[in-house]
């Protein structure tokens, strides 16, 4: 069996003595259609604030046989030295943060063991994969005594081989996890959001054939649209006629790669069957005349892909987006879209990381109430539940890797990290028709270092997937007293000329969006990435009167007012839903650890300002749809 060996993981592992640790397999994509065993539910664990698990006294690492992966118990023998003891530890839920469940977590930043027992049956015949849906910062798992490897990054899925580690009867999994923040991380030591710490997404184990379909990919081939209007008619009567391209592959894995795989969209009349090659890669393309998905018909259709005997299921939509000069076009029709920016936080005031479907419908129908189409998921990987519920609902998704504010630059191993959490954040979400844009990073500051490392990103997005637009949220600058661009070196790269403002906040007061122009060099679909204000909710004043609903809402009836004069303006997505929890606010009895540019309280109160995006968001529904 070929195993996928990261750069990153190999250099991860560097400073670890245990010996010969076996390297992670590429990603196992749609684990919801999967066999699964689901390990959720409660854990024991331990907090190791000095890591005296894994280190000895003077810093190094111990040997395997030393550390807390050994799972022993002192209760078991009382006559030897154990200095903890997982059967008689604390309980938290998986998924969930540590912050949440316990008030003596809630700003902890370090080193959390987990321990998960099960019972396990084998069969013959059959491969298993531990796999998880994300556990913030820095993972490293072990199975019944053997170590499995390590991932690094809080907010995609990874798996592990697990096939000859499982034993018959009780099994011993171990997991330490570690939120601490480094200079070299991404993101890095800084940054405006909570760092909930935990394994905060499902982990389950994935039951395949000896031979399995890892990954696989649909999506209409990018055509280009002729310039001449004779050709472009005719290319539309073609569509109609013969309908259109849809192309893609599946990749095996296994013994027996090159077998037949089997492609069908029963409601499509299609049945497509190729063989893979030696190493399990079997590309397709066949024509069909399928409905579009848009916000308005979010249409989905049921797709199954088999090969020998595994099979796998999907609900897959196709669309088309594009940039044309300065607009932005959805299947071939102007849009505008009108959204929103969301953390991945519960809806009301239990907080903590949102993983459920539950949370995801309440956050997004408080999207669809504002007459929003779509969200900016800031500023990392949201779960997969939440990308197929806005998928579902026609929600389309601008998607993020936390690449934020001040990265090592110049580090290898920074921007290995950054890559790798792009590329499993595209393996994961490639097939999912409402992401129309893939974000490479978040108002960072200019320099050429920086503009190589992320102009790497963009390309590596585009030859991933060229069916989507990749942009960044970059930042405004000052022409003139009042005369506003943004002239980051970066727009010559992305497809959107996207960037942050917050004129009226943190630039002058409201009333100076009333003197701001906005012009821009290079024409391309302008999308302000975040603007708005603080209120805390039910605080109410004077329209100058900081952190009043009032204040809040005569800032957004600014902006609205300034942004009908922007041309090419393609979408906003206001900062943001609701508030969150951040460090880095520290007003007492106003902010009280939380960011107040929520649209909504974290209580679910709709504010003022709500009202003001939800009226104009109704017209520019009505000129657009």
């Amino acid at each position: 069996m070929k195993k996928i060996v990261s750069a990153l993981f190999l250099l991860a592992f560097q400073t670890f003595a245990f010996a010969q640790e076996p390297a992670p397999y590429a990603q196992i994509t749609n684990v919801l259609s999967r066999n699964t065993v689901s390990l959720s539910g409660d854990w024991n664990t331990l907090v190791d604030l000095y890591e005296e698990g894994f280190y000895n006294y003077r810093g190094k690492a111990k040997p395997l046989d030393q550390t807390m992966f050994m799972d022993q118990s002192f209760f078991a023998d009382e006559t030897r030295l154990v200095e903890y003891d997982f059967d008689h530890a604390p309980i938290l839920k998986v998924p969930g943060d540590w912050n949440t469940q316990r008030a003596d977590l809630y700003r902890y930043e370090g080193t959390i063991w987990y321990r998960k027992s099960f019972d396990w049956t084998r069969k013959e015949g059959k491969r298993y994969f531990l796999y998880f849906g994300a556990a913030n910062y820095t993972s490293i798992v072990g199975l019944n005594r053997q170590l499995l490897g390590k991932h690094v990054g809080g907010f995609t899925p990874f798996d592990f081989e697990v096939t000859d580690v499982l034993k018959e009867g009780k099994n011993s999994l171990v997991v330490k996890v570690d939120n601490r923040r480094h200079t070299q991380d991404v993101p890095t030591t800084t940054f405006d959001w909570w760092n909930y710490g935990g394994i905060t997404r499902d982990v389950c184990i994935i039951e395949t054939p000896a031979t399995f379909i890892r990954d696989y990919s649909l999506s209409l081939r990018k055509e280009a649209v002729p310039s001449d209007p004779k050709a472009a008619k005719k290319a539309e009567r073609d569509v109609l006629k013969y309908g259109r391209t849809i192309e893609g592959w599946v990749r095996l894995d296994g013994a027996q790669a090159s077998q037949t795989v089997t492609v069908e969209i029963p409601e499509l009349n299609v049945r497509q069957q190729v063989t893979a090659n030696a190493e399990g890669y079997a590309p397709f393309s066949f024509k069909a005349k399928v409905g579009l998905w848009s916000p308005e018909s979010p249409k989905l259709y049921d797709v199954r892909i088999s090969s020998g005997d595994d099979s796998v299921s999907d609900r897959i939509g196709f669309r088309t987006i594009e940039a044309r000069g300065n607009e932005l076009y959805l299947n071939g029709k102007k849009i505008f879209c009108r959204g929103v920016c969301i953390h991945e936080e519960k809806p009301y005031d239990a907080g903590g990381r949102s993983f459920s479907k539950e949370d995801a419908r309440t956050l997004l129908g408080w999207v669809k109430e504002l007459n929003g189409n779509f969200v900016r998921l800031a500023h990392y990987p949201h779960n997969e539940t939440m990308i197929r519920t806005a998928e579902e609902m026609g929600i389309m998704v601008w998607s993020e890797i936390p690449v934020y504010w001040h990265i090592d630059w110049t580090n290898p191993e920074t921007y290995a990290n950054a890559e790798n959490q792009l590329v499993e954040n595209i393996t994961r979400d490639r097939n999912r028709a409402n992401i129309i844009i893939w974000s490479v990073s978040n108002e960072t500051p200019l320099g050429d270092a920086r503009l190589k490392f992320l102009s790497k990103l963009i390309d590596k997005a585009h030859e991933m997937d060229p069916t989507r637009l990749v942009s960044s949220a970059m930042e405004k600058t000052y022409i003139d007293r009042n005369t506003v661009t943004c002239n980051d070196p970066l727009a010559e790269k992305v497809d959107l000329m996207s960037f942050n403002e917050y004129v009226g906040w943190y630039d002058g007061d409201a009333d100076k969006c009333d003197r701001v122009k906005w012009v821009f060099d290079i024409k391309k679909p302008v999308f302000i990435s975040e603007f708005g204000g603080g209120a805390l909710a039910g605080r109410h004043g004077d329209v100058k009167q900081r952190f009043t609903e009032e204040n809040q809402e005569y800032l957004f009836q600014k902006q609205v007012v300034m942004f009908s004069k922007m041309e090419g303006l393609a979408g906003t997505t206001p900062w943001i839903l609701k508030d969150f929890r951040s460090p880095k606010r520290f007003l007492t009895g106003i902010q009280d650890d939380y960011n107040r540019k929520g649209l909504i309280s974290e209580n679910g109160q709709k504010k003022k300002a709500f009202a003001v995006m939800q009226k104009w968001y109704e017209q520019l529904k009505k000129e657009y749809e």
